[in-house]
């Protein structure tokens, strides 16, 4: 199956995309960690993308699809894709059901993750990220995981974006850019909207019953 997993930043995507690769055997086709892998290899488009994430702002469409065909094409991951963080606009989205189309594949779940603004801003200012495993963490919610984290307090960093102007700055992107994406999807059978504010372990028994139906 292939889902998609929406919600602003900080909704927790992440992390509950994390537990349905771990459950259902799914690949996690994550723009931001693709983009973010592009950046740590310095390559001549991750130095481009660095700097537009540094100042709030989305990374062109066209560098965002052309990382993505390459998930889509790959035979290893076929039917079994969540797409987090992806598609962000009306032109990411209608570009993911051409790329689908012409390999024969489609979307069978659709998850959105609503939280408000003033919940987003706390989890994103506390958030850590470990830079070997990429698990993330909030130094607020999650300390004593934080010190018995297996790689080590070392690779833990904060991302560069996560602070005050730039949370409101994504965060009012995504609701322009973003929402339409929502309202194209939510008169399926297949979009479900699911209380992001609950606890993580609430969100996930959930999601689960919905791709167990």
């Amino acid at each position: 199956m292939n889902i998609i997993l929406f919600g602003p930043p900080g909704a927790g995507k992440g992390t509950q995309a994390q537990k349905i690769v771990n459950k259902f055997n799914l690949y996690q086709a994550s723009s931001g960690d693709l983009l973010r892998n592009e950046i740590k290899n310095k390559s001549d488009v991750g130095k481009k993308i660095e700097q537009i994430i540094s100042q709030g702002d989305f990374v062109t469409d066209d560098i965002v699809n052309k990382i993505l065909k390459k998930v889509i094409i790959n035979p290893l991951y076929r039917n079994k894709i969540i797409f987090d963080g992806y598609p962000r606009n009306m032109t990411q989205a209608e570009n993911l059901e051409i790329m689908l189309n012409a390999d024969n594949q489609s979307i069978n779940f659709i998850l959105f993750l609503k939280v408000n603004r003033k919940i987003i801003e706390k989890r994103i200012l506390g958030r850590i990220i470990c830079e070997k495993c990429n698990k993330t963490f909030n130094e607020y919610l999650n300390k004593e995981e934080i010190d018995n984290h297996k790689c080590g307090r070392n690779y833990l960093k904060k991302r560069k974006d996560d602070n005050q102007e730039a949370i409101i700055i994504r965060y009012d992107e995504y609701m322009k850019k973003t929402k339409p994406v929502l309202d194209f999807f939510s008169p399926r059978s297949y979009f479900h909207e699911i209380d992001g504010s609950q606890k993580i372990h609430e969100i996930t028994s959930k999601i689960e019953q919905i791709l167990t139906v």
